[in-house]
């Protein structure tokens, strides 16, 4: 559940923070939530950038125009990129930067990570044994899901995602996604019995094409939900509580390394930002 406070608060904090002698030089990275900033505070030179909380996109978006009315000096937004991308309704600021993909999860699963976690967790046997690439079969099964989110938030129909029992739709030997079975396991997950799942399927189908890059439509936490399942059966042999999606997560980040985030536009971007806002700084040296 996201937490309800002031942006006005934050932003507070932060100007008070400044005024503190030992951050009066540093920037501040305003993050959505506290597993973004876990990744974060891995990535960012403490000794120069302090990493907020905002609790939420909104909130973060809202601090920024908060600090920026005032000119204040040397503050960054990281947010993810979500279906704003997709939609052409970025928010427009020089200091608000987006993940390359989705959300952090997926920057997380499209780097070397996922791979140090199939090799912790999974089974070399099952994974050659497998026959596809694990990488392309979350995205191909995590995409359908994305696509209902998105009609969901585009069309208004309010579905509830969180604690959706994947395995009532995702097959466990080939992962495949039953999207049949995933439109009742979402409706009544939303508790929504009168929900016309033909209207929202064509809507769903309206939204899809071959244009669109499928790391900007997957949710990093179906990705992770789907990879769950797998390790429990299709790619390995662990009980569900070893690979839980929150401990398969907490993997990622303790897997993604500051060697993959360099390879990365969001990096580039946070350099470009330095060179524009010296003296401040937010990223360690190589």
């Amino acid at each position: 559940m996201k937490e309800h406070i002031n942006p006005s608060y934050i932003a507070n904090q932060i100007r008070l923070l400044r005024n503190q002698p030992k951050f009066t030089e540093h920037s501040f990275l305003i993050a959505e939530g506290d597993t973004d900033a876990r990744v974060w505070k891995n990535l960012v030179d403490s000794t120069k950038c302090r990493v907020e909380i905002a609790h939420n996109k909104d909130n973060a978006v809202k601090v920024l125009n908060i600090l920026e009315r005032d000119n204040f000096a040397g503050v960054l937004g990281v947010v993810d990129a979500d279906f704003d991308i997709l939609e052409g309704t970025v928010p427009l600021s020089p200091n608000l930067l987006f993940t390359d993909t989705h959300d952090l999860e997926t920057m997380l699963l499209k780097s070397p990570a996922l791979e140090k976690v199939l090799l912790e967790h999974g089974s070399e046997a099952k994974i050659k044994s497998f026959g596809k690439d694990v990488r392309q079969t979350l995205l191909e099964s995590a995409r359908i899901i994305g696509y209902l989110r998105w009609a969901s938030l585009k069309f208004d129909y309010c579905l509830r995602f969180e604690d959706l029992a994947f395995n009532k739709f995702i097959n466990k030997e080939t992962l495949a996604l039953n999207e049949s079975d995933l439109m009742k396991a979402v409706k009544n997950n939303s508790q929504q019995p009168g929900l016309n799942e033909t209207e929202v399927k064509t809507k769903m189908d309206s939204l899809k094409t071959n244009a669109h890059d499928m790391w900007y439509i997957c949710c990093g936490h179906d990705m992770i939900a789907i990879l769950s399942i797998a390790l429990c059966k299709a790619l390995g042999s662990c009980n569900s509580k070893q690979v839980e999606p929150n401990v398969l997560e907490i993997n990622l980040r303790l897997a993604y390394e500051s060697g993959h985030f360099r390879l990365t536009k969001l990096y580039i971007a946070i350099q470009t930002w330095e060179q524009t806002n010296q003296p401040f700084q937010v990223l360690s040296n190589p």
